[in-house]
């Protein structure tokens, strides 16, 4: 029982890390990643479908991207999506090929994605947290329900407290990892 409620808090732990994570790569630094993309949707014939569905992304060099689409006509739309996201960037488009290069970033707005990724690691934190608080109580009605000692509870809190302490530290050196990329001229 304590290995059911363990594995569970593990897995929901992974899954907030991996959360973050796709959190954190949807913030852009100076450097092109074709993940920047990855929320855009077009819209296809009437339907909103993800721009990696209609168009190959790929990195040109370190401040550019190359988004191809599939058929000439999703050309304009592509182009438009970009235009209009809320990454500030402008597509330079010739014949079939969409550039897309990366403005550098500026001190300010370097120090306001710092925040940024700084509360989203604070909120991947607080729902590490959540995730113990309730494998806790879970432990705590086996205790009441007789199913397990108390001693073994303790244990199992024990368990539990390490697995958070692993991924909190996890989540750490995520951010530090993101600022570091961030505050790189």
């Amino acid at each position: 029982m304590i290995d059911d409620i363990k594995k569970d808090a593990a897995e929901r732990m992974d899954k907030t890390i991996k959360a973050l994570h796709d959190n954190l790569s949807k913030i852009r630094t100076g450097r092109a990643h074709p993940s920047l993309l990855d929320h855009l949707t077009v819209s296809y014939y009437g339907t909103e479908v993800p721009l990696k569905q209609v168009a190959n992304i790929s990195v040109e060099d370190a401040r550019t991207l190359v988004v191809q689409p599939y058929e000439q006509s999703m050309v304009k739309p592509v182009e438009k999506a970009i235009m209009e996201s809320d990454l500030g960037l402008n597509p330079n488009t010739a014949g079939t090929v969409i550039r897309v290069p990366m403005p550098p970033l500026t001190e300010e707005r370097r120090r306001d994605l710092t925040r940024v990724v700084r509360q989203e690691g604070e909120q991947a934190k607080v729902a590490i947290r959540n995730i113990r608080r309730d494998a806790n109580q879970e432990l705590k009605e086996l205790v009441k329900e007789k199913l397990i000692t108390e001693d073994d509870e303790r244990r199992g809190q024990e368990v539990i407290q390490k697995l958070t302490d692993q991924h909190i530290k996890e989540i750490d050196e995520m951010l530090e990892a993101k600022e570091k990329d961030l505050m790189a001229v």
